[in-house]
C-alpha cells in the first residue's frame, strides 16, 4: 500500500518537477500531517483508532487531527486557504456542497488522477461525487453520506392492515391516505421541507437550477419540476403539516413523538429523538427508502455529508493524499459507517451497514441521491429561499406555474456573480 501510494505521488508530482521527493521533504525525518475534521463527524473513539492506525502504518508520519466547529467555518476556511504555505491545515473536511465555494481561485488541489486510477471514482455515490468536482476535476473526496427516509411507525401501518412499506409514490400515497383517518395523521410533511421536495423534482427529470452557456437560471417552473410540485402536494394533504414553515418549525420529531403520526420523512437518526421523547415508541419505528416512481429503485434524494479536500498551500502534498487515501478507502470508510450510522462513500460498500435497518434504507436511497446545485452562489439562494415561500403559495391555493415562474427569476437573480 505504502509503495503504491509513493508511486502515486511521484507520478503526481512528476508532472511539475521532474519525480524523486516533493520540496520539503527528506524520506528520513518524520512529518506531521494537519487534518481538520468537524465536530460529531468521528468518535473520539474512531479517530483514536485511525491515527494509531494511520501512524503505524505510516512511519513518517504523524497526525494532528484537529476537531472544529460548524458555527463559521466557512470563513476559517477561507482564511487558512489564503494563508502562507505549510501554515494551515493539510486536509479539510467540508461540506459536500460546499466544495464549489472553496475551489474558486485556483485553491484546492486537484485530485482528478488520484481519483479515477486508485480511488474508483465511477463507484462513489453521485451525492457526494458531483458537489465534489468543478469544471469536470475531481477536488472533493466523498467521506461519508447521510439523507432522508421515511420513518414509520409499524403500529399504525398494522394496525390500517399495511403489511409490507409501500415501493412506489402510487403505492405511497394510496398508503398514506389509508392511514390518514380515526385520528391519525397519514403522514407529516411541513409545507416548506423543500430538501424533500428537490428528490421528487429530480425523479421527474427536473432540477431546482440549471447552467445555460455558462449561466445559471432558476428551473422551478420546467414541467418535470411542476410535475414533482404536485406530487408534493398530494402527499402533504394527507396530513397536518403546516403550509407556511419548515420541518423544524415546529421540529417534527417531537410532532411525531407526542401524536398519532404514521410518517415522516427525515435522517433515521431522528428516531433516537423521538423515543427519548415517547418511550413508549421504542420498538415501534421502521425505516424505508423514500419510493420512487416505479418498484425498480428507491427515489431520489437529497444527499448530505462531508467531502475531504487538499488545500494547494500544503507543503506535505503526500501526506495529505495518504490521509484523504486511508480515511475514504474501504477499511476506514465502513469502519466510519457502522460507527455513526452514515452511508459509506460508494454503492459497493452498502452492505457494510445492511444490518442497521435506517441505514440500510438511507444507503438504498444514496445510490440515487443528489445535491444543490453546483455553483458558489448558491448560498445566496439559501439565504432567502425562494422555493419556501413557493411551496406555501402553490399548498394554499395559488397558481403552481405563475408562482414556480415568480422564483424561478428569483433564483436566477441570486445566481448571478457577484463581481466587486
Amino acid at each position: 500500500m505504502r509503495r503504491r501510494l509513493l508511486a502515486l505521488v511521484c507520478v503526481s508530482a512528476s508532472l511539475l518537477s521532474g519525480c524523486g521527493l516533493l520540496p520539503g521533504r527528506s524520506g528520513t525525518e518524520r512529518h506531521t500531517v494537519t487534518v481538520w475534521l468537524m465536530k460529531d463527524s468521528a468518535s473520539a473513539d474512531f479517530l483514536r483508532r485511525f491515527t494509531e492506525d494511520f501512524e503505524r502504518t505510516h512511519p513518517d508520519l504523524d497526525l494532528d487531527i484537529r476537531v472544529q466547529q460548524w458555527t463559521g467555518i466557512g470563513e476559517k476556511v477561507q482564511a487558512a486557504l489564503r494563508a502562507a504555505p505549510g501554515t494551515g491545515p493539510d486536509v479539510i473536511e467540508v461540506g459536500n456542497t460546499q466544495v464549489s465555494q472553496y475551489v474558486e481561485g485556483d485553491r484546492l488541489l486537484d485530485l482528478t488522477l488520484e481519483s479515477m486510477r486508485d480511488w474508483g471514482l465511477r463507484d462513489w455515490l453521485p451525492g457526494l461525487a458531483e458537489p465534489g468536482q468543478w469544471l469536470s476535476q475531481q477536488y472533493g473526496i466523498p467521506w461519508y453520506a447521510a439523507n432522508r427516509v421515511v420513518i414509520y411507525r409499524k403500529d399504525l401501518f398494522a394496525e390500517a392492515g399495511i403489511t409490507a412499506p409501500p415501493k412506489t409514490r402510487e403505492e405511497w400515497l394510496a398508503a398514506a391516505e389509508k392511514l390518514n383517518s380515526g385520528g391519525n395523521q397519514g403522514i407529516y410533511l411541513a409545507g416548506q421541507d423543500w430538501y424533500t421536495l428537490s428528490g421528487f423534482i429530480w425523479d421527474e427529470g427536473g432540477d431546482l437550477a440549471e447552467d445555460r452557456d455558462g449561466v445559471w437560471r432558476g428551473t422551478l417552473d420546467t414541467p418535470a419540476a411542476l410535475r414533482g410540485m404536485d406530487f408534493y402536494r398530494r402527499l402533504q394533504a394527507l396530513g397536518d403539516g403546516p403550509a407556511a414553515s419548515d420541518e423544524e418549525h415546529p421540529p417534527q420529531a417531537g410532532v411525531f413523538a407526542r401524536g398519532r403520526v404514521a410518517q415522516i420523512i427525515a435522517v433515521p437518526g431522528l428516531a433516537q429523538a423521538i423515543v427519548r421523547e415517547n418511550p413508549g415508541l421504542k420498538g415501534k419505528l421502521g425505516f424505508f427508502p423514500v419510493p420512487g416512481r416505479t418498484a425498480a429503485e428507491p427515489g431520489a434524494v437529497f444527499t448530505g455529508g462531508s467531502d475531504l479536500v487538499v488545500p494547494n498551500n500544503t507543503d506535505d502534498r503526500e501526506g495529505a493524499v495518504a490521509v484523504v487515501a486511508a480515511l475514504t478507502g474501504a477499511k476506514w470508510n465502513t469502519e466510519l459507517a457502522r460507527s455513526m450510522n452514515y452511508v459509506p462513500n460508494k454503492t459497493s460498500l452498502a452492505k457494510a451497514v445492511a444490518d442497521e435497518e435506517g441505514a440500510a434504507a438511507m444507503a438504498a436511497g444514496a445510490a440515487h441521491g443528489r445535491a444543490t446545485p453546483s455553483t458558489p452562489q448558491w448560498g445566496a439562494v439559501e439565504a432567502d429561499n425562494p422555493i419556501k415561500a413557493y411551496m406555501t403559495k402553490v399548498l394554499t391555493g395559488a397558481d403552481a406555474q405563475a408562482e414556480a415562474r415568480r422564483a424561478s427569476r428569483r433564483i436566477t437573480e441570486a445566481l448571478r456573480p457577484h463581481l466587486g
